[in-house]
């Protein structure tokens, strides 16, 4: 995590007038390590000692381990993501003496993390992840039970380095997960983000195929199904139907999206499983699937006409789900020429996912769009714009 993390962990602790024995009697972490890492011995330590240490600071862990979300505007995006490809892709060579590991431990800085996957706080995840993956790795050699801990975090990792387009590492990260499934749901679950992995690379036979095999192997009986069940084989679904509607076969993808929403009828509801932000399903999620596929074949009126009856204003501002939705629905807008409805709702994913908004390549090819179709531009084009990195 930095050298820096001695430094900050300084700063807070005098601000809270503590000192480094009373610190380590209030967190539990031993006072040679505090004293190691304030005085600059030790340059990296666990995520699981530091959200201790802050958890007794009364501070968010990230307050210890990134100085500033705003370093993400001067990172190359391959160089902030080295770290986290290093990590996945290496053995740890942290010591581990005077902090083991514990299964318990690394679950709560999983849980303490989970809120900057769900809201898409990229630049305080390319911190913590590198020593989250090697707090699971060094789990599983101590003890074995960790491997199911081990492979959420894989799995989370390969969604959000798919998102950061470093394909190869995620795809190393969901293959490593799919190998450590505790279960077929969890299975299914990384299934379904490797599906959308093979989507963004093209590879459209290769998602078709393995959505197919395992929404084959988790199909439940409708009426016995319960929730877990059908948000996993719903997603598989909505993977089949992407890939066949993008591989022009229409029929295939309308008979997918058709058993997707059977699922999503028979779950009655838009449904989380705990702690899987990532398999949230029912029938909203279907219908912003639908308008997805209705934009890839070049249908705008319709993407329109599915958008006005989905209720995106009830779903949380962050999510991936409807934020690829709302762009959808600009796009369509902006092939119709409603130039200002499109500004409109650009400016909005922009304010509400200010670190999702300037990685998506598709809003960069929308406000190109509508940038070469006009002969003044307003100031929020512009701004938006230079949020995408385009010269104006």
């Amino acid at each position: 995590m930095g050298a820096n993390v001695g430094e900050r962990l300084r700063e807070v602790r005098k601000r809270r007038g503590l000192s480094q024995r009373e610190l380590a009697n209030e967190s539990g972490v031993s006072l040679s390590l505090i004293r190691k890492l304030e005085q600059g011995e030790r340059e990296d330590t666990r995520l699981e000692t530091v959200r201790r240490l802050a958890a007794a600071l009364r501070v968010p862990t990230t307050q210890l381990v990134i100085a500033s979300c705003g370093e993400d505007d001067a990172v190359d995006a391959n160089d902030q993501w080295k770290p986290v490809c290093r990590a996945l892709l290496t053995s740890s060579a942290v010591d581990t003496v005077d902090e083991p590991p514990t299964a318990a431990g690394v679950r709560q800085a999983l849980d303490a993390a989970m809120p900057l996957f769900s809201g898409d706080r990229f630049v305080e995840l390319s911190t913590i992840l590198p020593s989250l993956l090697r707090d699971a790795d060094a789990l599983v050699r101590s003890d074995p039970e960790g491997r199911v801990v081990r492979a959420r975090i894989l799995q989370l990792t390969g969604w959000l380095l798919t998102q950061m387009r470093q394909f190869d590492a995620a795809e190393a990260a969901l293959e490593r997960s799919m190998d450590e499934s505790s279960d077929r749901l969890h299975g299914a679950a990384t299934a379904s983000v490797m599906c959308w992995l093979l989507l963004r690379r093209g590879r459209l036979g290769e998602a078709r195929d393995l959505a197919s095999r395992w929404a084959d192997e988790v199909e439940p009986r409708l009426s016995r199904a319960t929730p877990a069940e059908l948000s996993a084989w719903g997603w598989l679904l909505l993977r089949m139907s992407a890939a066949a509607v993008r591989d022009n076969r229409p029929g295939e993808a309308e008979d997918a999206i058709r058993l997707a929403h059977a699922a999503a009828v028979a779950l009655g509801r838009e449904y989380t499983p705990e702690g899987n932000f990532l398999q949230a399903f029912g029938p909203v999620t279907v219908a912003l699937k639908r308008a997805e596929n209705a934009m890839v074949v070049d249908r705008p009126d319709l993407v329109l006409k599915l958008a006005a009856k989905v209720p995106v204003q009830g779903m949380r501002p962050t999510s991936n789900n409807r934020n690829r939705h709302l762009l959808d629905v600009a796009n369509a807008h902006a092939r119709t020429r409603q130039y200002a409805e499109a500004v409109d709702i650009l400016t909005g994913i922009r304010a509400t996912a200010p670190q999702w908004f300037p990685k998506q390549r598709y809003a960069r090819d929308i406000v190109s769009g509508i940038l070469a179709r006009r002969r003044t531009l307003t100031p929020e084009m512009r701004s938006l714009a230079d949020a995408v990195g385009m010269p104006v």
